[in-house]
């Protein structure tokens, strides 16, 4: 019977071998397969195993490294800092069970950056724009009184700067970049947003901003009446079937909602200001519906709705993906974005779409047998000389579909 042997997971500082214990170290060069990137690999020349570098996937090193547990090979993953923080820990967590796996972590790289500034980090937001869309840590600057962000090449310490500055951080703002930490050629830069635009950094750092000036999120209810936005002929999503959509929408903190043919961006506006940590992206392919969404952004401001001036599912291709959808407009591309949006949501993601053509909702339905459907007929009271009278409102058909934990 093979005896399946733990996989060690090591995380390691830019000291690299150096900073390791030496009986760490032996349990590594004693190794018959050792894992990682090419930096972590070359801090051991002398290593006569065999060798694999995590390239532009991890899928294959996770299959070899799967196979050699079930061999009861020897086997080591090299890591930085902490492999369960933006590390390949959640990875290996994801292809083995708790058991196959033996973890001993380094100091992650927030934690040297803020001891390399003498700096309390217990009230810090620790985000990473390492591969990922800058929305996220953008809402984390704002609400945080300090961050530390995890970089790369494209979003780096100036990429960043530059953004914050556009959400409106004064340039003033007290920042530093912390590079190499850890090892010699440790160096810590402390600067300003302003000055840091136009700076170039080493590639391994960390970048921290103090926010002085923290906003803290908080929720605005939705129910702001139609004509307090900015549109045109009455297009826009009226406030009673807008209520009812937001409440199947079920946004939560977090989470990432798309709002596809956003018109003047009533719904995506009000939930963003409902859930201010969620991300929400208006999505509108027509020019003169952008500038009533960008005015009404002036007048109810959501920092963490995003304006996306383009056509779906074009326009979609590059967002994160999202945990709600809602489509107010398809520009009669109902049946490609539907087909989209079951792809690209989330588990137990919700699909509202808002329809006002019996056409429009035979093809929806078709498309979306398990939904559920909903005709919404709403009459406001209007004054009549001294009398009052009811006013009826164009009905509305709300479909409502859930993905369940299957591949749609």
């Amino acid at each position: 019977m093979t005896v399946r042997r733990p996989i060690l997971v090591v995380g390691m500082t830019d000291a690299g071998a150096a900073g390791l214990p030496s009986a760490l170290y032996e349990r590594i060069v004693q190794a018959t397969l050792l894992v990682g990137g090419q930096r972590h690999l070359a801090a051991f020349p002398a290593y006569t195993g065999e060798r694999l570098v995590i390239g532009a996937t991890v899928q294959p090193a996770l299959e070899r490294l799967k196979l050699a547990w079930e061999r009861g090979e020897s086997a080591v993953v090299l890591a930085s800092g902490d492999p369960l923080w933006y590390g390949i820990g959640a990875s290996l967590r994801r292809a083995l069970p708790p058991d196959a796996l033996d973890i001993i972590p380094a100091p992650t790289s927030a934690q040297l950056a803020f001891a390399a500034l003498a700096e309390p980090w217990h009230d810090a937001a620790l985000l990473s724009a390492h591969g990922r869309p800058l929305d996220a840590v953008i809402s984390g600057v704002l609400h945080a009184p300090k961050a530390a962000i995890l970089t790369d090449q494209q979003h780096t310490p100036a990429r960043i700067a530059a953004v914050l500055l556009e959400a409106g951080l004064p340039p003033t703002t007290r920042c530093a970049i912390c590079e190499h930490l850890g090892g010699p050629a440790q160096r810590v830069v402390r600067t300003t947003l302003r000055d840091a635009v136009d700076q170039t950094f080493a590639s391994l750092n960390v970048f921290v901003v103090w926010n002085d000036d923290v906003a803290r999120p908080s929720a605005v209810p939705p129910g702001l009446p139609d004509e307090s936005f900015s549109t045109e002929a009455g297009q826009i999503t009226k406030r009673e079937v807008r209520l009812l959509s937001l409440a199947e929408l079920a946004l939560q903190p977090g989470e990432t909602l798309w709002d596809i043919g956003a018109g003047s961006g009533s719904v995506g506006i009000e939930a963003a200001r409902a859930c201010p940590t969620a991300r929400v992206y208006a999505i509108e392919r027509r020019e003169r519906f952008v500038a009533h969404m960008q005015e009404n952004l002036r007048r109810f401001p959501a920092p963490n709705l995003r304006v996306i001036h383009g056509e779906a599912p074009e326009a979609c291709v590059g967002l994160p993906d999202p945990h709600a959808i809602f489509i107010g407009g398809s520009g009669g591309r109902l049946a490609e974005i539907i087909s989209m949006a079951q792809q690209r949501l989330k588990p137990h993601g919700r699909l509202v779409l808002n329809l006002v053509t019996l056409e429009h909702v035979h093809r929806a339905t078709a498309l979306l047998p398990d939904a559920r459907l909903t005709q919404a007929q709403f009459n406001r009271g209007t004054p009549i000389q001294s009398l009052l009278r009811l006013e009826a409102l164009n009905p509305v058909f709300i479909v409502v579909w859930r993905k369940e934990n299957r591949h749609d």
